[in-house]
């Protein structure tokens, strides 16, 4: 069984292609966008990585809620 090491810099060797398809398809979603249009207009400006980072993890917060 693989392990899995957590960091804020998290490189995924062999899976770039995956995890950029992932974010895309993250980004496209109804929840992503409404969520995004919530935020103030300085974190709009953040690039797409740091945004879908911390969509996922306040979502996945609020589900561990």
């Amino acid at each position: 069984m693989a392990r899995i090491q957590a960091s804020g810099d998290r490189q995924f060797s062999g899976g770039t292609d995956i995890w950029n398809s992932l974010k895309c398809a993250i980004a496209a979603s109804s929840g992503f966008q409404t969520w995004l249009y919530e935020r103030d207009a300085q974190f709009q400006q953040v690039n797409l990585e740091q945004q879908v980072q911390r969509y996922l993890r306040e979502t996945l917060e609020t589900l561990a809620y």
